[in-house]
């Protein structure tokens, strides 16, 4: 791994997202880029119905005083970033990782990671965004968006970081599980760490030849991994088993069906980042 991208923004994340991108940048000689983005700002006066009892002056005045004040916010605003970001730096120092650049950018967040991920091999964002204590059982509202739109693997940080030992890989057998395995198996991001490989649902044929082949592409690579089919609904298994093994990761493909599908289904990715407490892989 050559780099990864950490994306900050002043939530009770921050700290955790800095944790968990020191991590991996030890355990992989990755550089790190720290990315805070502004969003995009300016709200058009024209908006706004200003005619009415006020004389025409006094609209100008306010209009030279909205203007005035916005320039105001967007300076505060990049002040801000700009701090949030030489704290994390500071942080990722104290944990010994030292090759950290720092990137503000005021653009939209989709079009930023589009931009940045092309030279970059992982992504790592907090569960949820500034409004998370406003909102604990919701996600971040870019985190999906992200995911979804993303090409790289992401690492979704937990609220706080703790040493991780052994992790769990969700497989289903499908794409992105093989590509989540195939990526385990190349990268140095977990070796060395116990690897407990699930699958949910009917042990029959098929499904125990994909485990096998996972199971001994990990092996190879050098993983002690204990496969094992459970039957059930994959949200209440993979819950379960991360808490009986006591697993610092989930890894998992992420969103295999269509936004329509989840919606009325509902999503197996959106769940196990919601509810669990460990951090989560994800790949796509």
């Amino acid at each position: 791994m050559k780099k990864l991208i950490a994306l900050l923004d002043g939530s009770v994340y921050a700290t955790s997202v800095c944790d968990h991108a020191a991590w991996v940048a030890r355990r992989t000689g990755a550089a790190v880029e720290l990315l805070h983005v502004l969003g995009r700002h300016g709200v058009s006066s024209e908006t706004s119905d200003l005619s009415g009892n006020i004389g025409l002056g006094a609209r100008t005045a306010l209009m030279d005083e909205l203007s005035e004040l916005d320039a105001q916010q967007s300076k505060l605003s990049q002040k801000r970033g700009r701090a949030i970001l030489e704290d994390a730096r500071d942080r990722l120092a104290q944990a010994g990782v030292t090759d950290v650049a720092l990137k503000l950018r005021h653009d939209d967040i989709l079009e930023t990671i589009e931009e940045f991920e092309t030279h970059g091999d992982l992504i790592v964002v907090g569960k949820r965004g500034e409004a998370s204590d406003f909102a604990k059982m919701h996600l971040g509202s870019n985190l999906e968006r992200i995911v979804r739109s993303s090409h790289k693997p992401i690492l979704v940080a937990s609220r706080e970081f703790k040493p991780i030992e052994s992790f769990l890989l969700a497989f289903d057998g499908g794409t992105s599980a093989f590509k989540a395995v195939d990526h385990i198996a190349a990268s140095d991001t977990c070796k060395g760490l116990d690897c407990h490989l699930l699958t949910v649902g009917k042990d029959n044929p098929d499904i125990r030849r994909k485990i096998d082949e996972a199971s001994q592409r990990l092996s190879s690579a050098g993983y002690n991994v204990t496969p094992e089919i459970v039957p059930g609904e994959p949200e209440a298994v993979i819950c379960e088993t991360s808490r009986k093994h006591a697993v610092g990761l989930l890894v998992m493909g992420a969103y295999g069906h269509s936004r329509i599908r989840n919606l009325i289904i509902g999503s197996t990715t959106t769940e196990m980042i919601r509810s669990c407490m460990t951090p989560v892989m994800l790949f796509r």
